[in-house]
């Protein structure tokens, strides 16, 4: 891990994500010799989001976020303290 300071940090990003990108090697980024931030490779999402079989087929027809009309909210008046 190559450890800069963060004026070295500023000055030389590209050539820090060059080196990351090339080697794959992480960059420790210090503020008054305590490390602030990371510089690391870029990992790749490995999650293969799939729908579920049946739940994906099913459909809401109304809009759950609008607002209970007072109908509805009076039947809702017994369960609220």
């Amino acid at each position: 891990m190559i450890t800069v300071n963060v004026h070295n940090a500023k000055t030389n990003l590209s050539r820090l994500l060059s080196q990351v990108e090339k080697n794959g090697e992480s960059v420790s980024i210090c503020r008054n010799g305590k490390p602030v931030a990371d510089l690391v490779p870029h990992r790749a999402s490995k999650r293969n989001i799939k729908p579920h079989p049946v739940m994906g087929k099913i459909k809401i027809n109304y809009d759950p976020t609008e607002p209970l009309a007072p109908e509805e909210l009076g039947s809702l008046k017994d369960y609220v303290a």
